[in-house]
């Protein structure tokens, strides 16, 4: 199997996608790991599909991914990752919400923990899991691009994507 990484430039900035033919096994942003530029290898159909889902969402016109994933983890950390994917689009969760529905609410480190390290951002949304009072809490590409990510959601899923708010 191999890697290819490909650069897809975002509202967000520079994304770094890493996949092989058949799924994505990272996606972060770029500026927040050392630089590394496009390997010249070409674009592979999973990478080719996480683009044009990805130029979907940003323009308002995604709601769900497709591409096959391969995010390597612990099994928590799966199980984690997989719960992320199941907060429906435009909603948020809190992080202890987020342990009640992994089955255990003493696991709120963890989880969170868990969430911290997602290596494929946007596609399973850790941006989606807030603070219990409604607060952004961390996020590795930044506080500025989760309320951005947000918002986007909301604006679309509320049917105000057309007004321009």
């Amino acid at each position: 199997m191999e890697l290819i990484r490909y650069l897809y430039d975002s509202p967000l900035g520079r994304l770094s996608i890493l996949g092989d033919d058949e799924r994505i096994h990272r996606l972060s942003f770029a500026d927040a790991e050392p630089h590394m530029p496009e390997d010249g290898k070409g674009i592979s159909p999973a990478i080719l599909l996480c683009r044009k889902e990805l130029d979907a969402y940003f323009s308002g016109n995604g709601r769900v991914f497709t591409v096959p994933l391969a995010p390597e983890g612990s099994p928590f950390q799966i199980r984690v990752w997989n719960e992320l994917q199941r907060i429906p689009y435009g909603n948020t969760l809190s992080y202890g919400q987020l342990a009640r529905q992994l089955g255990d609410a003493k696991c709120i480190r963890a989880a969170g923990s868990a969430n911290g390290r997602n290596p494929i951002a946007i596609l399973i949304p850790c941006h989606r899991v807030i603070g219990s009072q409604g607060s952004l809490t961390g996020y590795a590409g930044g506080l500025d691009r989760k309320k951005w990510l947000l918002d986007h959601e909301k604006r679309i899923a509320h049917g105000v994507w057309e007004l321009g708010l």
